[in-house]
């Protein structure tokens, strides 16, 4: 039994930030920040952020990429603006295709989404030199330095980038609230791709510490970038002066940059233990040692993980139940506005002088990042289940930003290999609040936990928690919270949302769902409803939690993922249906209203192979048109994949087994003309390199391994469903 005693729990001490950390917009409506979280028209405000990069997603995908990060929870968009997409050439800016900022940020704004605009000037992201242009290689000054000529080609690029979003800044009424200082300085760098492989030069990771963010900050203010609050990247020591910007948080369990210079086994992670990241008596935690009082700021993040993209050294498929149980981790540590790096994937956009313009260390072309919202949209098991968790905290907004995080002792000595304590921490005011719970690891085995029992020691008497979890799971617990008329004691279930008198609990894997109501204990099934006075208690599964949905007051079930657009409901599907079901408060229980049949089964496509590790697919010019998109997915085993259409790379992939998707309808044109072609390089063992003479050089390998193993077409299209059957629940 694990105990904690929350009686004397001290009231936390919240105030403004003041002027520097907000803003007004010409209809009134005000954005702020206390010490503890944001506020918004000067109420408590859980934002969740997530990462997409505009220059990396065609512009045909914005609006839908924007619509359903909207229904994934996300209500803050953050992303980067890379230097080098924007100005290859020094003196001539572009801002056409994926370039448009002006042209996404109306987008933005159709759908009422905030936006942080990371402008750098580096970024990093992955992006060749880290998103500065490679012609300041050859200038006679430090880059990311405070001296005049690189401060200068800032300020360029500042009042270039300040003509894109000029009008569409929050206090011109447009959805800019944010805009970062550059990016992990004095952290973290990027290798000059100029000279890397041969060199191994590197860029500086700065050493004028706050003065450069300050520079910085001066120069956006004079060229008009003008937002409520600036951020800066504040892990690893990084330069952040927190009394001109928000210092901003993160934590990665899948590192990849372990193995740029060698292969190895990932070590387990200290991420997903909970940490005490606001307290003014804890200074030092894993991942977090700020240069401030921790409770003078937010505890706030921007750069949890996501996803992650494999390098060329260490390949993985990423394991969906780490993103929700991290964004568990973060909220028992006290963090009241998450955000994800990345929530959307992506495709490098091609350059005019150099065509790729990625890091050498991951894919030419692809930024697919194992996202929730993959490189071309598709939504995977992730998005659901962070869904659940973003669910939670708008529900309890308000009062979930004023509660304590409160630690048990015996976690400062827990490993990460440590599978026997009990992971759980407690947000509390007076005696009302949540036990998180975390039963997932990174690179180790967690086990199924029976009989787990934790007692709060409260000012209004004790609550014990009994429960059972499984393996690879996490859980929120609420206790003392009200529900309706009536009150809720403790639950071992997790709740979700509210519509009218039903309230909607998730019941997470191996836990039995009980509740304690005005004393009554309760023990529930997932998928039936019971009453209790006027209020109804409606427990799902976490399968069916992943199909909820909330749009407008009105709760859905729907096995495909359920998209409203603000004015459609509609559903995506690849192929086989989509069936909906709508809440019934009178029946209490969710009741079929629509199936919708796409008609079409993936179609296995013939190829030809005409090489070593080469294959031609010739493609019907009908079956790429009439669709929202046309992805080729395609199976292999070999060490890279590229595809080209009319012999340009539109596409490649480190092989980790997993499917690779290629998008082909906006490549009609050029399939017409030729075919597609895959080419798979080999995996080879015990690679040598024998020289002759004369500068004979050859490559041996003792052996190779290289097979296409499937490639099927997959046609993706929106489904509207009947407006008559939700006429009057949305508007």
């Amino acid at each position: 039994m694990y105990e904690l005693d929350l009686t004397k729990t001290a009231p936390k001490n919240i105030y403004s930030l003041g002027e520097k950390f907000s803003g007004t917009a010409p209809d009134g409506r005000e954005i702020g920040f206390t010490n503890y979280y944001m506020t918004v028209d000067g109420k408590p405000f859980f934002g969740i952020s997530g990462e997409m990069h505009f220059s990396r997603v065609s512009p045909d995908q914005w609006e839908d990429t924007v619509v359903k990060m909207q229904c994934g929870g996300i209500n803050i968009l953050s992303t980067y603006v890379f230097w080098n997409v924007h100005e290859e050439e020094e003196g001539i800016f572009r801002f056409d295709g994926c370039r448009n900022i002006r042209a996404f940020l109306e987008i933005c704004e159709k759908h009422h989404m905030m936006v942080i605009m990371r402008i750098g000037p580096f970024d990093h992201g992955e992006m060749r030199n880290g998103g500065l242009p490679d012609w300041l290689y050859g200038k006679p000054f430090d880059v990311r330095e405070n001296n005049p000529g690189f401060l200068e080609a800032a300020r360029k690029l500042f009042k270039a980038l300040h003509g894109q979003m000029d009008g569409h800044y929050f206090h011109q009424g447009g959805c800019i609230v944010g805009t970062q200082i550059e990016n992990e300085y004095q952290h973290s760098c990027a290798p000059w791709e100029v000279t890397t492989g041969v060199s191994n030069e590197w860029i500086t990771s700065g050493h004028s510490g706050n003065d450069y963010m300050l520079a910085l900050k001066k120069i956006m203010l004079e060229e008009g970038i003008r937002t409520p609050f600036y951020t800066a990247t504040a892990w690893g020591g990084a330069a952040t002066p927190v009394e001109e910007a928000l210092p901003l948080w993160g934590g990665y369990a899948w590192q990849p940059w372990l193995f740029y210079s060698k292969s190895g086994t990932h070590p387990a992670t200290p991420e997903y233990i909970y940490r005490d990241n606001h307290n003014s008596a804890v200074t030092k935690e894993y991942n977090f040692e700020p240069a401030y009082d921790p409770e003078s700021r937010p505890y706030a993040c921007c750069e949890m993980m996501g996803g992650m993209m494999c390098s060329y050294r260490y390949r993985f498929r990423l394991d969906m139940r780490a993103m929700d149980a991290l964004a568990n981790i973060k909220l028992g540590s006290g963090c009241n506005l998450l955000g994800y790096y990345m929530y959307k994937g992506g495709t490098n956009p091609v350059g005019l002088r150099t065509p790729y313009l990625n890091e050498g260390q991951i894919p030419k072309r692809s930024y697919d990042y194992q996202a929730a919202i993959g490189e071309f949209g598709q939504i995977r098991e992730s998005y659901g289940r962070m869904l659940a968790v973003h669910q939670f905290c708008e529900l309890f907004s308000g009062f979930l930003e004023e509660t304590k995080a409160i630690l048990p002792a015996h976690l400062k000595i827990v490993k990460p290999e440590d599978a026997a304590p009990l992971r759980f921490s407690v947000r509390v005011k007076g005696s009302s609040g949540f036990l998180f719970v975390n039963n997932f690891q990174d690179h180790a085995q967690m086990l199924d936990r029976h009989g787990d029992e934790v007692r709060l020691h409260l000012p209004e008497g004790d609550v014990c928690f009994r429960f059972d979890i499984a393996a690879g799971e996490n859980a929120i617990l609420p206790f003392g919270i009200m529900l309706g008329e009536v009150k809720l004691d403790w639950a071992t279930a997790q709740p979700l949302s509210h519509v009218g008198n039903t309230w909607f609990f998730l019941a997470p894997d191996g836990m039995e769902p009980v509740y304690c109501i005005d004393g009554k204990v309760i023990r529930a099934e997932r998928g039936r409803a019971f009453l209790v006075g006027t209020q109804t208690i409606m427990t799902l599964s976490r399968a069916d939690a992943m199909d909820f949905r909330v749009y407008r007051n009105t709760a859905w079930l729907c096995d495909r993922p359920l998209l409203w657009d603000g004015s459609r409901l509609k559903a995506e599907i690849a192929c086989g249906s989509a069936v909906l079901r709508i809440w019934s408060e009178k029946e209490r229980q969710f009741v079929f209203c629509e199936r919708l049949d796409s008609h079409r089964e993936k179609e296995q496509l013939a190829w030809q192979q005409t090489g070593t590790g080469r294959y031609i697919l010739s493609i019907p010019p009908e079956k790429l048109k009439g669709h929202k998109q046309v992805l080729l997915r395609v199976l292999y085993r070999g060490d890279i994949g590229n595809a080209f259409a009319d012999s340009r790379l539109i596409s490649d992939n480190f092989c980790n087994g997993d499917s690779w998707d290629i998008r082909l309808d906006c490549y009609a044109e050029a399939l017409e003309k030729e075919p597609l072609v895959l080419y798979l390089t080999p995996v080879k063992k015990n690679v040598t390199v024998d020289a002759s003479a004369m500068a004979g050089l050859q490559e041996q390998a003792e052996t190779e391994e290289v097979r296409l193993l499937s490639a099927e077409l997959v046609t993706v299209d929106d489904y509207i469903f009947r407006p008559e059957i939700f006429q009057g629940r949305l508007s």
